[in-house]
């Protein structure tokens, strides 16, 4: 049903370099690039994520209750996946491990504070 989600920043180059890790340990890359947008995905795979500088040119901001959640294959990849955030500028939202059940995650934000989690079901 989704097609793809973009998020706002204020540092491309910053948001580039977290979304590079995070993407690589998917198995994709960067599918389109512009100067004030990059898109992670594969065509024809599933939904894919974009960062962008605001069109309107104000300050990106974070939308509260907002969250983009990355299918994992595995409880080993959630950690892993995780792991890449917070050496990448990521913040610590909660770390690994089971929220109930069939469903294990570990919830962490983005250098310019989107929130993020890493999830598997079943």
């Amino acid at each position: 049903m989704i097609g793809y989600v973009t998020l706002g920043t204020n540092d491309l180059a910053r948001a580039a370099q977290f979304y590079d890790a995070i993407a690589s340990e998917l198995g994709t890359g960067r599918m389109m690039e512009f100067d004030s947008f990059i898109a992670w995905g594969t065509p024809g795979g599933g939904a894919g994520i974009g960062m962008t500088k605001p069109f309107d040119g104000n300050a990106a901001t974070v939308g509260n209750g907002v969250m983009v959640a990355l299918n994992a294959k595995d409880e080993a990849q959630v950690q892993k996946l995780y792991d890449i955030a917070l050496a990448n500028g990521g913040t610590c939202e909660g770390p690994p491990g089971p929220r109930g059940d069939g469903f294990y995650a570990a919830y962490f934000r983005d250098p310019d504070g989107n929130k993020l989690n890493a999830f598997l079901m079943g």
